[in-house]
């Protein structure tokens, strides 16, 4: 995209601020040029979003129930999904997929706890929480 076509439309979910893109200028070259967003980044942002939430809300239900355990929960709350756990955590993909059942959950160490407390920004005890 050129320096002079970088959408300046707004976008509610960057909430006034700008964010960098990059953009061929003039001269050829690659240049960050400051982006208010466009409604269509807007509009994907927000199903995202949406539907993040809806995957708490499933996995809340699910955990309420014992039918997992609440890191499943927690882990959507955070917006994030398997891989994303997986490397803030350094813990395998199916080793996350496989703590999501709640008899293997309980039988987690309190270091393993830990870091998953810590890469979702939340205490360790709530870790064992879907509240």
């Amino acid at each position: 995209m050129r320096e002079r076509e970088v959408p300046q439309e707004g976008n509610r979910s960057l909430a006034g601020h700008r964010k960098a893109v990059y953009a061929v200028a003039d001269d050829g070259k690659l240049r960050l040029v400051p982006s208010q967003g466009w409604e269509v980044e807007e509009i994907v942002t927000r199903q995202a979003v949406e539907d993040l939430e809806r995957h708490a809300e499933e996995a809340r239900s699910r955990a309420l129930a014992g039918a997992a355990s609440p890191l499943e929960y927690h882990m959507y709350r955070a917006r994030m999904d398997v891989a994303l756990l997986s490397q803030a955590t350094g813990i395998w993909r199916w080793r996350v997929r496989r703590h999501f059942r709640t008899s293997v959950f309980v039988r987690l160490p309190l270091a393993l706890r830990r870091r998953y407390a810590e890469a979702l920004g939340i205490p360790v005890e709530t870790l064992s929480r879907a509240e």
